[in-house]
């Protein structure tokens, strides 16, 4: 009879064969074979397709978390759902010079990792705006009367007490912070102004507010604070998930002599204002000074600081350069301009005995405005008559100066010290100025060009007056474009590209500036990275709360996952297991049996013997 014999590399008692009695012969040799390989094959595919099924499964999920993550920046548009008690607030007050504003920010519970921050956005209310007040004037104005301030401020928090669930009013942090008004005032008066909101903002309100929760910030501040703000809209503190992220290699401050780290490249900011232009931008690497003068000097313009939860991880130090230069806004930097020519035609007429600019037949030409334009400039009851040439090139030659730059190495505007850049690796925001120059009316905003924005500033400067005039009456500039725009757009382009390329040394080929008025279709403020600073280690108290908690559903999630795998290979191997004992049994029976048919044969082949032998 035909046999079917099974070996593998298993131990030799495992060897097992399959007899074919009591089955029809056509099954003998080929139907067992192919139905034992059937149920080996069927036992490996639902072992590879529970891997594969639940590798897709969870690799999805957690693409679809990334992209969820994205989306909610994106879209950050729902209202803030105030039933949920694991949602937590927090409150800002933006006291500037001309006003005050509140801030509402919200967060879910932190998730547990250290290594995370919290995510922190702005609260929506109902009709899905944001949570934010502003009121006049601003609170310097009572320098004078500080005992009215805590009356001045309070409509704002009002405001937030009636956002803010009060069943978490006692947990949620109150921080007003204070700037450019404020800092101008001599410190006796700051602090009384100070000491009144202290004072009395507890006695009415349950908010989180302890002394320091009050302040004037200075300009480092503040731009540290903007930075943050923007390059945490922008997912730059996250981890590096996708190969393609742009990355860059870190010395982290106070352990230089450790070996550097690669986490995600962050965004460099530049914001010209009307008065002052600020410039704020990591300094990934270890820098080095010119001289011990420059280094004190640096002191003061580099910011050190922690993100993270946890002083002891430094996955999240940061080293900030931040400068703010007064006098260096579009309109300040105007009207420096003008004083000089003012004061430089004046000058001149009396040496040469001409009338330039004294009266409108003869006016100072003034390459920095429009072709054909006509201006006037009006100091000590003189006026002085321009009209403009339109000479784009002629115009930034005439404002060089004005950079303030010296021959000292690492310095920009006004000879303040600036750390080197990595230009072929880094990416910087244009905001405010910026923005406003290439896109109101030039209509280029976003990626920036340096030829291409040149090009545009000099068609647009060499364009007669009367000819730009019919241009904004037909609508054809941004809305929000007005006549003052126009005629200073050919002295702010120009100034912009000098201040830029000149005064930060930026090369005219720079591919990564963007101007931009929102980050994601969100305006982008300060005030967000206050929060987030300020707030950085209440991460702890959840942690804390919910270690426990944590190990269990990690484990419990654990599980899940791999009790799939657990489950195929067990049912695997108990199949396997099963199928060796039954055959195993089988092969016991066989030889039973055959070890009985041989004594029968060879009894009868003994009597046979005797038989034949007894004639003999």
């Amino acid at each position: 009879m035909g046999r079917i014999s099974i070996s593998c590399l298993f131990p030799a008692s495992w060897h097992f064969s399959i007899s074919p009695a009591g089955c029809p012969r056509i099954l003998n040799t080929h139907l067992r074979q192919i139905i034992v390989i059937s149920i080996l094959a069927a036992a490996v595919s639902l072992l590879y397709f529970s891997v594969v099924i639940i590798r897709n499964k969870y690799g999805r999920l957690s693409r679809d978390k990334k992209f969820q993550r994205y989306l909610a920046r994106v879209t950050d548009i729902e209202a803030t759902d105030t039933n949920n008690p694991n949602v937590n607030y927090g409150i800002v007050v933006d006291c500037g010079s001309s006003g005050s504003r509140i801030f509402v920010y919200c967060w879910p519970r932190h998730n547990g990792n250290p290594h995370d921050l919290l995510d922190i956005r702005q609260m929506r209310d109902k009709n899905r705006k944001p949570v934010v007040m502003k009121i006049k004037p601003g609170i310097s104005e009572f320098a004078t009367s500080p005992e009215k301030v805590s009356d001045y401020i309070s409509p704002l928090l009002n405001f937030a007490a009636e956002h803010v669930p009060r069943a978490k009013h006692k947990e949620t942090p109150l921080y007003i912070l204070c700037t450019a008004g404020m800092r101008i005032l001599p410190e006796s008066q700051q602090s009384a102004i100070l000491e009144d909101l202290l004072t009395d903002i507890p006695v009415h309100f349950d908010f989180l507010f302890s002394d320091s929760h009050a302040e004037v910030i200075s300009g480092k501040q503040e731009g540290v604070y903007a930075w943050i703000g923007i390059n945490f809209v922008l997912g730059r503190f996250e981890h590096i998930e996708d190969d393609d992220e742009a990355v860059v290699e870190v010395n982290i401050p106070g352990s230089e002599s450790s070996e550097a780290i690669l986490r995600k490249r962050t965004a460099g900011i530049l914001d010209m204002g009307g008065v002052s232009t600020q410039i704020a931008y990591e300094v990934p690497k270890t820098v080095s000074f010119a001289s011990s003068q420059q280094e004190e000097i640096a002191k003061n313009l580099l910011a050190e600081f922690n993100l993270g939860c946890d002083v002891h991880q430094t996955e999240h130090v940061y080293r900030v350069y931040v400068a703010t230069f007064l006098g260096f806004g579009g309109n300040a930097a105007r009207q420096r301009y003008e004083d000089r020519i003012f004061a430089n035609t004046i000058q001149k007429n009396r040496l040469l005995g001409k009338q330039t600019g004294l009266i409108p037949d003869t006016p100072y030409l003034d390459p920095c405005l429009p072709l054909d334009i006509k201006d006037e400039i009006q100091q000590n009851g003189q006026t002085l008559y321009l009209r403009g040439t339109g000479d784009f090139d002629l115009c930034r030659e005439t404002i060089q100066p004005f950079m303030n730059k010296t021959n000292e190495t690492q310095t920009s505007l006004n000879g303040v010290y600036q750390p080197p850049i990595h230009f072929q690796n880094s990416e910087f925001y244009g905001f405010s100025e910026f923005y406003y120059c290439t896109e109101d009316v030039l209509r280029m905003g976003g990626d920036y060009n340096a030829a291409t924005f040149t090009k545009a500033a000099k068609d647009y400067c060499a364009t007669k007056w009367s000819i730009l005039r019919e241009r904004f009456d037909r609508g054809l500039y941004a809305s929000h474009a007005d006549l003052h725009r126009l005629k200073y757009q050919c002295f702010k382009s120009a100034w912009m590209f000098e201040v830029f390329h000149r005064g930060f040394s930026f090369p005219v080929n720079y591919k990564n500036l963007k101007t931009a008025l929102q980050v994601y279709d969100k305006e982008v403020q300060w005030t967000l990275g206050a929060i987030l600073y300020r707030t950085r280690f209440l991460p702890l108290r959840d942690i804390q709360q919910e270690t426990f908690r944590a190990s269990h559903a990690r484990w419990r999630g654990f599980s899940f996952v791999y009790n799939h795998y657990l489950f195929s290979g067990c049912f695997l191997v108990v199949l396997l297991a099963i199928l060796l004992y039954l055959l195993r049994l089988r092969r016991i029976h066989r030889r039973t049996l055959r070890g009985g048919s041989t004594a029968t044969i060879w009894l009868e082949e003994g009597l046979a013997s005797q038989k034949i032998a007894g004639p003999l």
